[in-house]
Protein backbone atom coordinates (compact mmCIF):
# COMPACT_ATOMS: atom_id res chain seq x y z
CA UNK A 1 0.00 0.00 0.00
CA UNK A 2 1.33 3.40 -0.90
CA UNK A 3 0.46 6.26 1.42
CA UNK A 4 1.84 9.12 -0.70
CA UNK A 5 -0.16 12.33 -0.51
CA UNK A 6 -1.50 14.22 -3.50
CA UNK A 7 1.35 16.69 -3.22
CA UNK A 8 4.05 14.03 -2.98
CA UNK A 9 5.07 12.70 -6.41
CA UNK A 10 6.87 9.68 -4.91
CA UNK A 11 4.93 6.55 -5.84
CA UNK A 12 6.39 3.05 -5.30
CA UNK A 13 4.98 1.53 -8.49
CA UNK A 14 2.84 3.46 -10.89
CA UNK A 15 1.93 4.07 -14.48
CA UNK A 16 4.44 6.11 -16.51
CA UNK A 17 3.78 9.83 -16.20
CA UNK A 18 3.60 12.00 -19.30
CA UNK A 19 6.25 14.72 -19.70
CA UNK A 20 6.54 17.14 -22.59
CA UNK A 21 8.71 14.94 -24.82
CA UNK A 22 9.31 14.16 -28.48
CA UNK A 23 6.22 11.97 -28.68
CA UNK A 24 4.03 14.78 -27.40
CA UNK A 25 5.60 17.21 -29.86
CA UNK A 26 5.03 14.75 -32.70
CA UNK A 27 1.35 14.51 -31.72
CA UNK A 28 1.09 18.30 -31.75
CA UNK A 29 2.57 18.39 -35.25
CA UNK A 30 0.04 15.87 -36.53
CA UNK A 31 -2.84 17.83 -34.98
CA UNK A 32 -1.52 21.14 -36.32
CA UNK A 33 -1.21 19.73 -39.83
CA UNK A 34 -4.82 18.62 -39.66
CA UNK A 35 -5.84 22.05 -38.33
CA UNK A 36 -3.99 23.77 -41.18
CA UNK A 37 -5.74 21.53 -43.68
CA UNK A 38 -9.10 22.36 -42.06
CA UNK A 39 -8.41 26.10 -42.23
CA UNK A 40 -6.58 26.46 -45.52
CA UNK A 41 -7.03 23.32 -47.60
CA UNK A 42 -5.21 24.11 -50.85
CA UNK A 43 -5.94 27.82 -50.55
CA UNK A 44 -4.90 30.66 -48.27
CA UNK A 45 -6.28 32.88 -45.53
CA UNK A 46 -7.93 35.08 -48.14
CA UNK A 47 -9.26 37.72 -45.74
CA UNK A 48 -5.75 38.32 -44.43
CA UNK A 49 -4.18 38.21 -47.90
CA UNK A 50 -6.64 40.83 -49.14
CA UNK A 51 -6.53 43.19 -46.16
CA UNK A 52 -2.98 42.87 -44.76
CA UNK A 53 0.05 43.86 -46.87
CA UNK A 54 2.65 41.12 -47.14
CA UNK A 55 5.36 43.24 -45.51
CA UNK A 56 3.30 44.14 -42.42
CA UNK A 57 4.69 43.19 -39.02
CA UNK A 58 2.97 43.19 -35.67
CA UNK A 59 3.11 42.34 -32.00
CA UNK A 60 0.31 40.47 -30.28
CA UNK A 61 -0.22 39.08 -26.79
CA UNK A 62 -1.85 35.77 -25.89
CA UNK A 63 -4.01 36.55 -22.86
CA UNK A 64 -6.03 34.44 -20.42
CA UNK A 65 -9.55 35.89 -20.28
CA UNK A 66 -10.32 33.89 -17.13
CA UNK A 67 -8.37 32.33 -14.29
CA UNK A 68 -6.97 28.83 -14.72
CA UNK A 69 -3.82 26.72 -15.01
CA UNK A 70 -1.37 27.09 -17.89
CA UNK A 71 -0.50 24.09 -20.06
CA UNK A 72 0.86 23.83 -23.60
CA UNK A 73 3.25 26.77 -23.84
CA UNK A 74 5.62 24.81 -26.09
CA UNK A 75 2.80 23.95 -28.50
CA UNK A 76 2.83 27.52 -29.82
CA UNK A 77 6.34 27.12 -31.20
CA UNK A 78 5.27 23.93 -32.98
CA UNK A 79 2.35 25.74 -34.63
CA UNK A 80 4.59 28.51 -35.92
CA UNK A 81 7.08 25.97 -37.22
CA UNK A 82 4.45 23.91 -39.00
CA UNK A 83 2.95 26.87 -40.85
CA UNK A 84 6.46 28.19 -41.52
CA UNK A 85 5.54 31.46 -39.89
CA UNK A 86 7.94 34.37 -39.96
CA UNK A 87 7.21 35.03 -36.29
CA UNK A 88 8.68 34.33 -32.87
CA UNK A 89 7.02 33.26 -29.63
CA UNK A 90 8.11 34.77 -26.31
CA UNK A 91 6.36 32.92 -23.46
CA UNK A 92 5.88 34.79 -20.20
CA UNK A 93 4.42 31.91 -18.22
CA UNK A 94 5.35 28.29 -17.57
CA UNK A 95 3.21 25.20 -17.65
CA UNK A 96 1.57 24.49 -14.30
CA UNK A 97 1.42 28.17 -13.39
CA UNK A 98 -1.85 29.52 -12.03
CA UNK A 99 -3.21 32.26 -14.27
CA UNK A 100 -5.36 35.16 -13.23
CA UNK A 101 -7.89 36.71 -15.56
CA UNK A 102 -5.95 39.05 -17.80
CA UNK A 103 -2.61 37.27 -17.39
CA UNK A 104 -0.36 37.56 -20.43
CA UNK A 105 0.79 34.06 -21.41
CA UNK A 106 3.25 35.27 -24.02
CA UNK A 107 3.93 37.55 -26.97
CA UNK A 108 3.99 36.85 -30.71
CA UNK A 109 6.13 39.09 -32.90
CA UNK A 110 6.66 39.04 -36.64
CA UNK A 111 4.63 38.81 -39.85
CA UNK A 112 1.10 40.07 -39.33
CA UNK A 113 -0.20 37.70 -42.00
CA UNK A 114 1.39 34.66 -40.41
CA UNK A 115 0.24 35.52 -36.89
CA UNK A 116 -3.35 36.06 -38.05
CA UNK A 117 -3.29 32.75 -39.91
CA UNK A 118 -1.92 30.88 -36.88
CA UNK A 119 -4.17 32.59 -34.32
CA UNK A 120 -7.07 30.14 -34.08
CA UNK A 121 -4.90 27.02 -34.05
CA UNK A 122 -2.76 28.48 -31.26
CA UNK A 123 -5.76 29.49 -29.19
CA UNK A 124 -7.54 26.16 -29.69
CA UNK A 125 -4.52 24.18 -28.50
CA UNK A 126 -3.81 26.37 -25.50
CA UNK A 127 -7.47 26.67 -24.52
CA UNK A 128 -8.02 22.92 -24.55
CA UNK A 129 -4.88 22.03 -22.60
CA UNK A 130 -5.37 24.83 -20.07
CA UNK A 131 -8.97 23.69 -19.60
CA UNK A 132 -7.87 20.15 -18.72
CA UNK A 133 -5.17 21.41 -16.36
CA UNK A 134 -7.61 23.82 -14.70
CA UNK A 135 -10.28 21.18 -14.06
CA UNK A 136 -7.64 18.78 -12.73
CA UNK A 137 -6.44 21.37 -10.22
CA UNK A 138 -10.02 21.84 -9.03
CA UNK A 139 -10.27 18.13 -8.25
CA UNK A 140 -6.88 18.14 -6.54
CA UNK A 141 -7.87 21.14 -4.43
CA UNK A 142 -11.00 19.29 -3.27
CA UNK A 143 -8.96 16.42 -1.78
CA UNK A 144 -6.17 18.45 -0.23
CA UNK A 145 -5.11 17.02 3.11
CA UNK A 146 -5.95 13.41 2.23
CA UNK A 147 -3.62 10.66 0.99
CA UNK A 148 -5.58 10.23 -2.24
CA UNK A 149 -4.26 11.09 -5.69
CA UNK A 150 -6.34 12.15 -8.70
CA UNK A 151 -5.83 10.07 -11.88
CA UNK A 152 -7.03 10.52 -15.44
CA UNK A 153 -8.41 7.73 -17.65
CA UNK A 154 -8.33 6.69 -21.30
CA UNK A 155 -11.51 8.70 -21.93
CA UNK A 156 -9.53 11.16 -23.98
CA UNK A 157 -10.07 13.00 -27.27
CA UNK A 158 -8.82 10.76 -30.12
CA UNK A 159 -5.34 11.93 -31.10
CA UNK A 160 -5.00 14.12 -28.03
CA UNK A 161 -4.23 11.48 -25.38
CA UNK A 162 -0.60 12.34 -24.66
CA UNK A 163 -1.38 16.05 -24.75
CA UNK A 164 -4.36 15.76 -22.42
CA UNK A 165 -2.47 13.52 -20.02
CA UNK A 166 0.38 16.02 -20.05
CA UNK A 167 -2.14 18.72 -19.11
CA UNK A 168 -3.47 16.57 -16.26
CA UNK A 169 0.06 16.39 -14.84
CA UNK A 170 0.43 20.16 -15.10
CA UNK A 171 -2.80 20.52 -13.14
CA UNK A 172 -1.41 18.42 -10.30
CA UNK A 173 -2.98 15.07 -11.20
CA UNK A 174 -1.50 11.70 -12.08
CA UNK A 175 -1.62 9.72 -15.30
CA UNK A 176 -3.34 6.35 -15.46
CA UNK A 177 -2.13 3.95 -18.20
CA UNK A 178 -1.39 5.66 -21.49
CA UNK A 179 -2.61 2.76 -23.60
CA UNK A 180 -3.58 -0.90 -23.61
CA UNK A 181 0.07 -1.83 -24.09
CA UNK A 182 1.28 -0.08 -20.95
CA UNK A 183 -0.28 -2.24 -18.21
CA UNK A 184 -2.42 -5.28 -17.53
CA UNK A 185 -5.88 -4.20 -16.38
CA UNK A 186 -8.42 -6.97 -15.82
CA UNK A 187 -11.88 -5.47 -16.24
CA UNK A 188 -15.41 -6.80 -15.99
CA UNK A 189 -15.67 -7.61 -19.71
CA UNK A 190 -12.50 -9.68 -19.60
CA UNK A 191 -14.09 -11.72 -16.82
CA UNK A 192 -17.38 -11.89 -18.73
CA UNK A 193 -15.56 -13.37 -21.72
CA UNK A 194 -13.79 -15.93 -19.56
CA UNK A 195 -17.09 -16.87 -17.97
CA UNK A 196 -18.71 -17.27 -21.39
CA UNK A 197 -16.07 -19.80 -22.40
CA UNK A 198 -17.08 -22.04 -19.52
CA UNK A 199 -13.55 -23.37 -19.26
CA UNK A 200 -12.70 -22.33 -15.72
CA UNK A 201 -11.70 -24.75 -12.95
CA UNK A 202 -13.00 -24.46 -9.40
CA UNK A 203 -11.00 -21.31 -8.66
CA UNK A 204 -12.97 -18.03 -8.36
CA UNK A 205 -12.89 -16.26 -11.71
CA UNK A 206 -11.02 -13.15 -10.59
CA UNK A 207 -8.35 -15.21 -8.83
CA UNK A 208 -7.91 -17.39 -11.90
CA UNK A 209 -7.53 -14.29 -14.11
CA UNK A 210 -4.86 -12.68 -11.92
CA UNK A 211 -2.93 -15.93 -11.58
CA UNK A 212 -3.06 -16.44 -15.35
CA UNK A 213 -1.66 -12.95 -15.91
CA UNK A 214 1.14 -13.42 -13.37
CA UNK A 215 2.08 -16.77 -14.87
CA UNK A 216 2.21 -15.27 -18.35
CA UNK A 217 4.42 -12.36 -17.25
CA UNK A 218 6.75 -14.70 -15.38
CA UNK A 219 7.16 -17.03 -18.35
CA UNK A 220 7.13 -14.70 -21.35
CA UNK A 221 10.32 -14.16 -23.31
CA UNK A 222 8.87 -11.47 -25.55
CA UNK A 223 10.84 -8.24 -25.72
CA UNK A 224 7.61 -6.36 -26.47
CA UNK A 225 6.25 -6.70 -22.95
CA UNK A 226 7.55 -5.44 -19.63
CA UNK A 227 7.47 -8.36 -17.19
CA UNK A 228 7.28 -5.88 -14.33
CA UNK A 229 4.34 -3.94 -15.73
CA UNK A 230 1.65 -2.91 -13.30
CA UNK A 231 -1.30 -5.28 -12.78
CA UNK A 232 -4.69 -3.77 -11.93
CA UNK A 233 -7.97 -5.61 -11.31
CA UNK A 234 -11.49 -4.17 -11.37
CA UNK A 235 -14.04 -5.36 -8.80
CA UNK A 236 -17.60 -4.25 -8.23
CA UNK A 237 -18.37 -5.90 -4.90
CA UNK A 238 -16.71 -6.47 -1.54
CA UNK A 239 -16.96 -10.22 -2.07
CA UNK A 240 -14.91 -9.89 -5.26
CA UNK A 241 -12.45 -7.68 -3.39
CA UNK A 242 -11.84 -10.35 -0.73
CA UNK A 243 -10.88 -12.84 -3.44
CA UNK A 244 -8.61 -10.41 -5.31
CA UNK A 245 -6.82 -9.35 -2.14
CA UNK A 246 -5.49 -12.91 -1.88
CA UNK A 247 -3.73 -12.52 -5.25
CA UNK A 248 -1.91 -9.24 -4.37
CA UNK A 249 -2.12 -7.23 -7.59
CA UNK A 250 -0.59 -3.75 -7.67
CA UNK A 251 -3.89 -1.87 -7.82
CA UNK A 252 -7.52 -2.84 -7.24
CA UNK A 253 -10.15 -0.66 -8.90
CA UNK A 254 -13.35 -0.33 -6.87
CA UNK A 255 -16.05 0.34 -9.44
CA UNK A 256 -19.05 2.52 -8.56
CA UNK A 257 -18.88 1.92 -4.82
CA UNK A 258 -20.42 4.25 -2.25
CA UNK A 259 -18.24 5.99 0.34
CA UNK A 260 -19.42 3.48 2.97
CA UNK A 261 -18.41 0.59 0.71
CA UNK A 262 -15.07 2.23 -0.03
CA UNK A 263 -14.36 2.61 3.68
CA UNK A 264 -15.13 -1.08 4.21
CA UNK A 265 -12.88 -1.92 1.28
CA UNK A 266 -9.99 0.00 2.83
CA UNK A 267 -10.53 -1.82 6.13
CA UNK A 268 -10.58 -5.21 4.38
CA UNK A 269 -7.39 -4.39 2.50
CA UNK A 270 -5.61 -3.24 5.64
CA UNK A 271 -6.69 -6.33 7.60
CA UNK A 272 -5.57 -8.65 4.78
CA UNK A 273 -2.00 -7.39 4.71
CA UNK A 274 -2.23 -6.92 0.94
CA UNK A 275 -0.07 -4.03 -0.29
CA UNK A 276 -2.28 -3.11 -3.28
CA UNK A 277 -3.40 0.48 -3.74
CA UNK A 278 -7.16 0.94 -3.91
CA UNK A 279 -8.59 3.05 -6.73
CA UNK A 280 -12.10 4.48 -6.57
CA UNK A 281 -13.75 4.96 -9.95
CA UNK A 282 -17.13 5.67 -11.46
CA UNK A 283 -19.28 8.78 -11.37
CA UNK A 284 -16.83 10.85 -9.31
CA UNK A 285 -17.60 14.57 -9.45
CA UNK A 286 -16.35 17.71 -7.74
CA UNK A 287 -19.31 17.39 -5.36
CA UNK A 288 -18.37 13.85 -4.30
CA UNK A 289 -14.59 13.59 -4.66
CA UNK A 290 -13.92 14.90 -1.15
CA UNK A 291 -16.05 12.22 0.50
CA UNK A 292 -14.42 9.57 -1.72
CA UNK A 293 -10.93 10.70 -0.71
CA UNK A 294 -11.90 10.69 2.98
CA UNK A 295 -12.48 6.92 2.85
CA UNK A 296 -8.74 6.25 2.71
CA UNK A 297 -8.36 5.07 -0.89
CA UNK A 298 -5.03 5.97 -2.48
CA UNK A 299 -6.29 6.64 -6.00
CA UNK A 300 -9.34 8.25 -7.55
CA UNK A 301 -9.74 8.02 -11.33
CA UNK A 302 -11.87 10.71 -12.96
CA UNK A 303 -12.86 10.48 -16.61
CA UNK A 304 -14.27 14.00 -16.44
CA UNK A 305 -10.76 15.48 -16.34
CA UNK A 306 -10.52 14.93 -20.08
CA UNK A 307 -14.01 14.17 -21.38
CA UNK A 308 -15.76 17.07 -19.63
CA UNK A 309 -13.12 19.78 -19.29
CA UNK A 310 -14.26 23.18 -20.51
CA UNK A 311 -11.88 25.05 -22.80
CA UNK A 312 -10.26 27.96 -20.99
CA UNK A 313 -11.08 31.29 -22.58
CA UNK A 314 -7.85 32.56 -24.14
CA UNK A 315 -7.57 35.37 -26.66
CA UNK A 316 -5.12 37.30 -28.81
CA UNK A 317 -4.80 41.04 -28.20
CA UNK A 318 -3.36 43.18 -30.98
CA UNK A 319 -0.60 45.61 -30.05
CA UNK A 320 1.14 48.40 -31.87
CA UNK A 321 3.07 47.44 -35.01
CA UNK A 322 6.44 45.87 -34.17
CA UNK A 323 9.22 48.40 -34.08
Amino acid sequence: MNNSSQGDPTVSKDYPQQPWDQEVENDVRILVRLAIHEDLGRGQDWTTVILVPAESECQAEIVARQSGVLAGVDAVTVVLDEIQADATWHPMGRDGQVLGAGSVIGTLMGSARDILTAERTVLNLLGRLCGVATLTKSYCDHIEGTQARIYDTRKTTPGWRRLEKYAVKRGGGYNHRLGLNKAVMIKDNHLAFMRSQNKMDNRPLTRAAVEQVKAFLDQTTSEDIDQDMLIEVEVDSLDQLKIVLETSPDVILLDNMSPDQLSLAVALRDESGCQADLEASGGVSLATVGSVAATGVERISVGALTHSAKTLDIGLDWKLPAG
